[in-house]
């Protein structure tokens, strides 16, 4: 380990230095210098030391904050694998109470967005080859649009809504209607392809009147959770997408 004193700030920092530069004048810094790697130690420009100081905090952080949404989304993801199984895996029930909606939608509140979108699109596939439900084709291709859009709609609203009580719900049934009906155009697209038709009284059957359990379940059950989640202080006050 060499001790030494850089003669400037650029000499060290050439990429970081442009935040920190007074045109004409040069700054002394005194550096440890360990394999190629210099950590500053004492700067005569004491806010400049403090700012660094403050990039590596956030830098830090924001790791951080990023290690808590892989967790929190392995575990949604996990959630989605282990729910179905108090159904008895019986697809009537399944399709009534739809218990793989719920972590889905609890990612999208704790994790944002992008997490919430990749956790709902992989859920009904991985779910599938695993255990055989839901059957791969149609019913996992539809879940996997239907997820990955409440995953993306609950993420991007309740960033972007006050965080008050009423926006977990409007976030909540807007994420419902948006899975729906993307779960219809591709339900009836797939269905067009093999020439089965895909009416109108369909759609409303299985979105709507076949699905009314789980939609009373989803709207008393994770508000709550997520208000608990909040109180918690384990979702961010500022979550980034």
């Amino acid at each position: 380990m060499i001790l030494r004193a850089a003669s400037t700030w650029d000499e060290q920092f050439p990429v970081d230095a442009s935040p920190f530069r007074v045109p004409g004048r040069k700054n002394t810094l005194l550096t440890i210098t360990a394999k190629n790697n210099t950590i500053p130690i004492i700067s005569f420009y004491p806010q400049r030391t403090r700012a660094f100081a403050g990039l590596c905090y956030k830098e830090k952080e924001t790791v951080n904050k990023n290690l808590r949404k892989l967790v929190f989304a392995a575990m949604c993801l996990a959630l989605c694998m282990v729910l179905p199984f108090l159904t008895g895996q019986i697809p009537e029930i399944g399709k009534r109470l739809s218990p793989m909606h719920i972590p889905v939608f609890l990612c999208g509140f704790l994790c944002g967005w992008p997490w919430a979108m990749a956790v709902g699109a992989i859920a009904p596939v991985l779910r599938s080859l695993l255990f055989g439900m839901p059957k791969i084709y149609p019913d996992a291709v539809c879940m996997m649009f239907e997820l990955a859009t409440y995953g993306l709609v609950s993420g991007i609203l309740y960033k972007a809504l006050p965080r008050k009580t009423w926006s977990i719900y409007v976030t909540l049934l807007a994420g419902m209607i948006a899975g729906r009906i993307v779960w219809g155009i591709v339900k009836w697209a797939l269905l067009g392809f093999a020439g089965t038709p895909f009416t109108m009284e369909m759609f409303l059957a299985g979105a709507v009147f076949n699905a009314i359990p789980g939609i009373i379940l989803h709207i008393v059950l994770i508000p709550v959770i997520v208000m608990a989640l909040e109180k918690a202080n384990l979702i961010d006050n500022n979550p980034e997408g």
